[in-house]
């Protein structure tokens, strides 16, 4: 019988990592839109970054009509529901090339984010609950390899095609009279078409594989025995501190990888760097964050716990982010892609530590997280207007109360508000 069970949840596994292979993907081609949109739509730095809001904010907006819509449908729907959403999203790309319209773009970049928030709310707890208790932090961290590789292939495939040719192109842009220049960010605006057209098609294609799959259905409304009783005297999800410290360190965590992964391509440009190169400088940050994974999943627990990991993480977020500010040209970029590194192993260690001790109100509790990842909306936002009112290298600044609050978290903040046994 465990024989059986073993084999039939191979097929679901590999589904789910399809799945987060598909979360990465479209979210790191924001890395390449972020500079794409800025020269084709003639954009400041503060607009530029619109794209990784209207990206990010759609968590906040649907993190709680993502739970309804999984009650009504189940796991396999709704996540076959999240694929379509997010195909709409990517044909919204479509007449906003064809019309090189920004809030075009920034609607389709919203519904992408709204199908992504549904597949997140179901996938989460689907890998967690898809097997033995005690092997859940494997299957999460590989799905988080599987997530973090496909962001690392996206920049390069976006990349080659929007972003060929695209120094020359800048630099003729300043000598065009202004009907040659329309024509040719019209060119350009054109050069995503087709590469949305496939993204379309191949989404379509899983969003009817997961329809017609035999992915389980798994009854989540029941509460744990091992958690009930401990929620005793509380009426609202509001009454855990450390729940609630969680979300907000959550919110500053996404901000800063956002920032990590989607302003280094602009910043490397800045410096000096052709686009052609500086467009690996996202994939060298999701490498690092595959690293991290990887160290993650040979020392946790057996060598350090996921306070400590999350401590180390904290300190090397704070060096990198010092040393991007005080160094300049290649080295300064490169200390943004390593905060790839600082960044891997924060997001596995705030959800257990978040939710611990939260029984009947976890489903609540997870909602409350999944809102925190609007924290890649705001911050980025807020490192753009910092951009331009001083300069790209010096907004960094902004990174360091982020890992400074990371740091409290970890050491003292999780433990807020409840009995933590030694």
């Amino acid at each position: 019988m465990a024989e059986n069970n073993k084999k039939s949840a191979v097929n679901p596994i590999i589904l789910i990592g399809i799945l987060f292979f598909i979360f990465g993907f479209i979210t790191w081609l924001n890395s390449v839109l972020i500079p794409y949109l800025k020269l084709a739509c003639e954009l400041n730095n503060l607009e530029a970054y619109l794209v990784a809001f209207s990206f990010y904010i759609s968590y906040f907006v649907m993190a709680i009509p993502s739970s309804w819509i999984l009650n009504k449908t189940g796991f396999k729907k709704g996540m076959s529901v999240g694929l379509i959403v997010i195909a709409v999203g990517a044909l919204v790309f479509i007449p906003a090339a064809l019309s090189r319209q920004y809030i075009l773009f920034l609607l389709g970049l919203f519904i992408q984010g709204s199908g992504l928030a549904l597949l997140q709310t179901a996938s989460n707890p689907y890998i967690t609950i898809l097997g033995p208790p005690e092997s859940a932090a494997k299957r999460i961290s590989i799905m988080g390899i599987s997530n973090k590789i496909a962001g690392a292939i996206a920049p390069i495939i976006l990349g080659a095609v929007a972003l060929k040719d695209a120094d020359g192109l800048k630099a003729k842009l300043a000598g065009m009279d202004a009907a040659t220049k329309i024509i040719q960010l019209n060119e350009l605006a054109s050069r995503v078409i087709l590469p949305y057209i496939i993204i379309v098609i191949v989404l379509l294609i899983l969003a009817a594989i997961i329809y017609y799959s035999r992915l389980p259905e798994i009854d989540t409304d029941k509460e744990d025995p091992a958690t009930e009783g401990s929620t005793s005297g509380k009426t609202s999800v509001f009454q855990f501190p450390h729940l609630l410290l969680g979300a907000f360190t959550l919110f500053l965590y996404v901000g800063a990888e956002v920032i990590a992964g989607d302003t280094v391509i602009n910043y490397g440009s800045a410096q000096g760097i052709a686009l052609s190169s500086a467009k690996f400088f996202t994939t060298a940050t999701l490498v690092c964050m595959i690293v991290g994974y990887l160290a993650g999943i040979i020392c946790i627990p057996k060598y350090f716990s996921q306070e400590t990991a999350m401590k180390i993480c904290a300190l090397l977020g704070l060096i990198f982010s010092v040393l991007a500010l005080i160094t300049t040209g290649f080295t300064s970029v490169l200390m943004i892609s390593l905060l790839g590194l600082a960044n891997s192993l924060i997001w596995p260690a705030i959800w257990p530590m978040a939710l611990a001790g939260l029984g009947r109100f976890t489903k609540i509790g997870s909602s409350l997280l999944i809102m925190g990842i609007a924290g890649g909306a705001v911050i980025p936002l807020a490192y753009g207007a910092l951009a331009d009112a001083y300069n790209l290298q010096h907004a960094y600044i902004i990174l360091i109360p982020i890992y400074l609050m990371i740091g409290y978290y970890a050491i003292s903040g999780h433990k807020s508000g409840r009995t933590v046994k030694n």
